[in-house]
């Protein structure tokens, strides 16, 4: 076993000492307690003895063949022949073995009945056999019966502990006593991690600050001459997915420094005092290794603000590892030389002690890539893809508003299967394109089976959603709509919104009404509505929720805010409004809902020959372009240049077209995403 030095180093003695030094195997143990127990049936010597019923032994009385009975412990009776009897049945007797060994066993149930059998048997005798009673033990019998299962238990227990140790719990390989000990990982200049910051692309910003970090601890006189000091701690907030753990990863690869790795969870344990114990162990560590950085990824599971758990005690053990967190942070201990990076989603709930300077001096956004940063992402995972000639970088970074680098990286994994599995030579824009379809709507349900009305109000949906967002200024541009279900929606309409930092009232009002034209179509075209609005009118509550309630954008709420971005309001028992104010946030919702369907009502019935015809055109090819709506409804006059993939490819054949639908047929987005705007189907 190589050891090294406190800075990963190989020693020379090590180096030229090959040997590999023998380990005691802990198998062993199990192999010795195993051959305990398997010769502990066998303790109290051979059994030689022949066991016979109580008919046999009555025919040996009778016959006068026996010696003498012993009764044993008044459970079974030894019963040994004499030289007759040894001679009769025991031909072959060693000479001498007379009166040493019982020849036969008889167990009995009650010793009182046993007596009167021997009675009963020799009635008339002059000289009957009586049985003896003898008390006999045996000890290692009833040693092992009380010793072997205790020794089994702690086996047992050892065995768990170890393999606990094994993954990574508290067993801390198998040494209970280790499991106050950080469980934090080592890498340093030995260590096999090839991130650098040339693999982390759309974090400019971010990566600026983390390397001026770095910066410091391989050029601290730089910052030091001016009376600078290092910032003790940085934080990375941002949504799943924006590379918050490979930006720490990256640093792990530039710093050439000691960088321990561990997760906010591996603090917590069920046992009192261990994630603090795992706090002290784990700085101390870092500071004999120092200049270090330590990196705690999802820190919420132990920084979370103390007090708000609406389970009371149930938090006590986070709390005490909190505190001990807060400490080696900025406590009275020196803590020079160590940087502390942490990573979290949810900032909104850490404690403020945890958030303030002298702790975490910088906090660090990594925010979801715009487009120029969608561009790098995309050309750091295409370089070992095989592609084809009209893949177009740029053009796929438009297609992607909202992703995240986990989601780029998803899109460029799943083309490459779909190529794959189409037996294609190289990855093609398609591929993409319908990467994206699958990853955002879910798996394309060619088998579903939809009657022909359902499907006529599927369509007519749809070309609602499409009509009303073609003319109306503020609505996103649309690329394509289809009636092809996919995933848990039956049809969806694909929509490219524009990149905006800040929304206008007037732009989420037309918003509301394309979503709200699904459910107009159906009731002017059919004169009734269906289910299939549910998540529909799940996003317009939402959003008239929020412009009521939160941006403070209806006239008669006026300029107020009931939004708590500290999220105490979540453990609260009361509202932070009126019961009358309710009542009005609740009238101006459903008026500002109901004006936005009325509209839609109104733009549709003004332009119902053009809803007939897209629907139409919708139930004959099952998927429509922004071309199409062009050819129906003419440009739109307040859009310059239509942003997406609203032209469709050269007019394929008949034979082609029906190929071409199953690849292109795409269906719903997810919201969540933020993406493009979704009008699914969903059937309550």
């Amino acid at each position: 076993m190589e050891n090294k030095n406190s800075f990963g180093n190989f020693s020379n003695n090590d180096k030229n000492n090959n040997t590999p030094k023998k380990k005691f195997n802990f198998f062993w143990i199990y192999g010795i307690l195993a051959i305990i127990f398997i010769g502990s049936t066998f303790i109290g010597g051979v059994k030689t003895a022949e066991d016979i019923d109580k008919g046999k032994l009555i025919t040996l009385l009778k016959d006068k063949d026996v010696d003498k009975i012993d009764l044993v412990n008044g459970e079974v009776a030894e019963i040994y022949l004499n030289r007759n009897g040894l001679n009769k049945y025991f031909p072959n007797h060693k000479p001498g073995s007379f009166g040493q060994t019982p020849n036969y066993t008889l167990r009995i149930a009650s010793v009182e009945r046993f007596e009167q059998d021997l009675e009963t048997a020799q009635e008339g005798f002059e000289n009957p056999i009586y049985s003896t009673v003898i008390k006999r033990h045996n000890w290692g019998a009833e040693i092992v019966s009380w010793v072997l299962p205790l020794v089994l238990i702690v086996g047992f227990w050892f065995l768990i502990i170890r393999m606990m140790g094994r993954n990574g719990g508290p067993g801390g390989g198998g040494n209970v006593f280790n499991i106050g000990k950080s469980q934090a990982k080592l890498y340093d200049n030995d260590s096999d991690v090839k991130v650098t910051f040339k693999d982390v692309a759309g974090l400019e910003e971010a990566k600026e600050e983390v390397m001026e970090v770095v910066d410091f601890l391989k050029n601290p006189k730089r910052y030091t001459r001016l009376g600078g000091k290092i910032p003790k701690g940085v934080l990375l907030v941002g949504p799943p997915g924006t590379g918050k753990t490979l930006l720490a990863k990256s640093v792990a690869g530039e710093a050439n420094v000691p960088f321990f790795s561990i997760s906010g969870s591996d603090f917590v344990e069920m046992f009192v005092g261990v994630g603090a114990s795992r706090v002290r162990d784990l700085f101390k560590q870092a500071k004999e290794k120092s200049p270090s950085i330590i990196f705690i990824d999802e820190i919420d599971a132990i920084g979370r603000a103390r007090g708000k758990s609406p389970m009371s005690g149930g938090n006590d053990e986070r709390e005490s590892t909190l505190n001990q967190l807060l400490t080696e942070m900025d406590g009275f201990g020196t803590n020079s030389g160590v940087i502390v990076i942490a990573a979290t989603n949810r900032a909104d709930i850490l404690d403020k002690a945890l958030m303030r300077a002298g702790r975490f001096d910088r906090q660090i956004y990594v925010e979801l890539p715009d487009l120029i940063g969608r561009k790098e992402i995309f050309e750091v995972h295409m370089r070992k893809l095989k592609l084809a000639d009209d893949v177009n970088i740029e053009f796929m970074a438009k297609q992607t508003p909202g992703f995240s680098g986990a989601d780029i990286a998803n899109v460029c994994n799943e083309a490459a299967l779909i190529a794959a599995r189409r037996n294609k030579e190289s990855i093609e824009k398609q591929d993409f394109l319908d990467a994206i379809d699958r990853i955002v709507g879910g798996l394309e349900k060619k088998n579903k089976v939809i009657t022909d009305s359902e499907k006529k109000v599927i369509a007519f949906h749809e070309a609602g959603h499409a009509t009303t967002s073609w003319l109306l200024e503020f609505a996103h541009p649309l690329v394509k709509v289809t009636i092809v279900p996919r995933g848990k929606a039956l049809g969806a309409a694909w929509y490219l919104p524009n990149e905006r930092q800040i929304t206008t009232k007037e732009q989420m009002y037309h918003e509301m009404i394309a979503t709200l034209g699904g459910r107009a179509a159906e009731q002017i075209i059919f004169g009734r509505i269906s289910t299939g609005a549910l998540s529909d009118l799940e996003k317009v509550t939402k959003q008239a929720m929020a412009m009521v309630a939160y941006y403070g954008l209806d006239e008669k709420i006026g300029n107020r805010s009931y939004y708590d971005s500290t999220g105490q309001q979540d453990y609260s028992l009361t509202k932070p409004f009126s019961e009358k104010t309710a009542e009005i946030i609740d009238e101006q919702v459903s008026k500002l809902i109901e004006s936005a369907y009325q509209e839609a009502l109104r733009i549709l019935s003004e332009n119902i020959e053009g809803l007939k015809q897209l629907a139409n055109k919708l139930i004959d090819k099952e998927v429509v372009f922004g071309d199409d709506l062009e050819m129906i409804f003419g440009k739109r006059p307040w859009v310059k240049e239509e942003i997406g993939f609203n032209k469709r490819k050269q007019q394929p054949t008949d034979d082609e077209q029906k190929s071409d639908t199953n690849v292109e047929n795409n269906d719903n987005v997810s919201e969540d995403k933020n993406t493009e705007d979704k009008n699914s189907d969903n059937n309550n």
